[in-house]
């Protein structure tokens, strides 16, 4: 499978943002992809008060990217969008998949938000504006099992591993990781989930600056299931293109069958375990 990683710098134009994503899946094609991947909110990425209105799965966003994969004869995981959700106050962070003929496959909801409060320095809550979804997702890709997450979710190893052993061979990861996280933990958290999941991981990332205030580290990237980086974008937008070789999945498990030789205690007899022993008084052990 032939791969192209598309990285933008979308700000708060919707129309011209469209336009550049539609610029980058036509070099994608052009260069021979089967699957192309776009960065986290690929339409729009600036102030509150401009974003567009939250829609549904089959609205103008996807008939958009649908057309796209239709006309480019091209699989395409349309970064994310903000989906409409049942709440009617907040919204979904959507991944939408679309194979050659346009037609929609798979929607992953972002599952992990990300909510701090560091008093004086930051305070944060996504949760605020976005709802979590709860739904693990594989999607058939070319007949190749695409896990799929967005962005923050790379912090969260059990999600991946959940994936993996639901079959997936490759792992996505849309984002518009900070630029200050990301020099550090960035390539750090994407090699470490191909390692210990044996998979390749295609990251799209955003780059540079959007309003308010923000800044994307960019550094999109590919890596092998030995968690060797095989094609990473330069700073600017972009396109980068990689081949996998799903055999060199088998491969790995194969010499390194840590998947294979994973076990896991009984959760719940630990926690039951470890409950009765914090109850027990210091004095009566001696201690």
């Amino acid at each position: 499978m032939r791969v192209a990683v598309c990285q933008l710098n979308t700000r708060d134009d919707r129309a011209a943002n469209l336009a550049e994503a539609r610029r980058l899946l036509e070099r994608a094609a052009a260069a021979g992809a089967d699957f192309a991947v776009l960065p986290e909110f690929v339409d729009y990425l600036g102030r509150r008060r401009g974003e567009p209105e939250p829609e549904p799965v089959d609205g103008e966003f996807a008939t958009f990217f649908a057309d796209a994969a239709r006309d480019l004869n091209l699989w395409v995981l349309a970064g994310s969008f903000r989906e409409r959700a049942e709440d009617g106050e907040r919204a979904y962070n959507t991944s939408l998949v679309f194979d050659r003929s346009g037609e929609r496959v798979a929607a992953y909801r972002k599952i992990h938000l990300y909510d701090v409060e560091i008093p004086g320095r930051v305070s944060y809550h996504e949760s605020k504006t976005i709802a979590p979804g709860s739904e693990l997702v594989v999607a058939d890709v070319e007949g190749v099992p695409v896990g799929l997450s967005i962005c923050y979710d790379l912090r969260f190893p059990e999600l991946y591993r959940a994936l993996a052993v639901a079959g997936a061979r490759v792992l996505v990861v849309p984002a518009a990781f900070m630029a200050h996280t990301g020099r550090d933990h960035w390539e750090v958290l994407l090699r470490a989930r191909a390692i210990e999941n044996q998979c390749y991981v295609v990251a799209a990332g955003q780059i540079g600056d959007h309003e308010p205030d923000r800044t994307c580290f960019g550094r999109s990237m590919v890596i092998d299931p030995w968690g060797t980086v095989v094609a990473q974008a330069p700073d600017v937008p972009g396109v980068v293109i990689a081949d996998l070789d799903l055999d060199r999945v088998e491969s790995v498990r194969a010499e390194l069958p840590s998947l294979a030789n994973r076990r896991l205690p009984d959760q719940d007899a630990v926690l039951r375990n470890y409950s009765a022993k914090s109850q027990v008084s210091p004095v009566a052990t001696g201690r």
